[in-house]
C-alpha cells in the first residue's frame, strides 16, 4: 500500500514538474523577442545620444564588428564597435570599453569617437559604484561625464589625461577619486586603441561574429 502511494506521489510530482517547465518555456519564448527589442532600443538611444542620427545615414546598430584588446579596452571579452557613415564615408564610431578599476567593480562605458580622433561623447552603460559618491559618473546624476566631449589624445596631452588630484585636467568627485580616475583612464585607453587601429576598424566588413585581434604597443612608464 505504501509503495503504491509513493509511486502515485512520484507520478504527480513528475507531472507538476513537467507542467511547470512547460509554463516557464512558454513565458520565456513569449518574452524573448520583447527583451531583445528593449535591449536594441536602449542601445540605439545610447548610440544616438553620443552620435546624433543627423551625423550618419547608415544603420549604426548593424554596422558592427567585435574586437579584442585586454590591455586597452579593459576586458578579455569581445568588445562591440558600432560604425557611423555618411554617404559611405566613415564619420565616427562608438566602442564599449570597460574600466576594470572601479571602486566597487568594472564600469562599462560607451565612448564615441569621430574619425579625426575627437571624443564625441561618453556614457556609462553599467556600474556598481557607491550611490551618492561614485554614481556621479551617470549623466542623470551630474554632468561630469560630459566633460570628455571635444577632447582627444592631444587635448590634453600625456599626463593631462588624469584627474586633477593626480595632476591632470579632469575633475574628481568630493570624497570619491577612484571612480573618476578609472573612467578617465578607460576613455584615454579607448582613444589610444582607436588611434592605433583606426583604418582597420572602419574597413573591416560588418559582422557580429567578426573579431579583430590587434597588437598593442606597450608605452614606457613616465615618471
Amino acid at each position: 500500500m505504501l509503495a503504491k502511494y509513493m509511486s502515485r506521489s512520484a507520478i504527480l510530482l513528475g507531472l507538476f514538474a513537467l507542467v511547470g517547465t512547460g509554463i516557464v518555456a512558454v513565458i520565456f519564448t513569449s518574452t524573448e523577442e520583447r527583451i531583445a527589442a528593449a535591449e536594441r532600443a536602449f542601445m540605439l538611444r545610447s548610440l544616438h545620444a553620443v552620435i546624433p542620427s543627423t551625423m550618419h545615414d547608415n544603420d549604426i546598430f548593424t554596422d558592427m564588428i567585435s574586437v579584442t584588446s585586454p590591455e586597452l579596452l579593459g576586458t578579455t571579452e569581445n568588445v562591440p564597435v558600432f560604425r557611423a557613415r555618411k554617404n559611405g564615408n566613415p564619420v565616427a564610431l562608438a566602442i564599449i570599453p570597460v574600466a576594470p578599476e572601479g571602486y566597487v567593480g568594472p564600469i562599462k562605458l560607451l565612448v564615441a569617437i569621430s574619425v579625426d580622433g575627437t571624443v564625441l561623447g561618453v556614457r556609462v552603460l553599467s556600474h556598481r559604484e557607491t550611490p551618492g559618491l561614485g554614481d556621479g559618473i551617470e549623466e542623470k546624476r551630474t554632468d561630469w561625464i560630459l566633460g570628455f566631449d571635444g577632447h582627444s589624445l592631444s587635448n590634453p596631452e600625456g599626463k593631462g589625461w588624469r584627474v586633477r588630484r593626480d595632476g591632470g585636467k579632469f575633475d574628481q568627485f568630493t570624497g570619491a577619486t577612484i571612480t573618476p580616475r578609472a573612467v578617465v583612464k578607460a576613455v584615454h585607453n579607448a582613444l589610444k586603441y582607436f588611434e592605433r587601429n583606426r583604418d582597420r576598424l572602419f574597413q573591416q566588413p560588418s559582422s557580429i561574429k567578426t573579431e579583430i585581434k590587434t597588437e598593442t604597443k606597450t608605452e614606457p612608464a613616465k615618471n
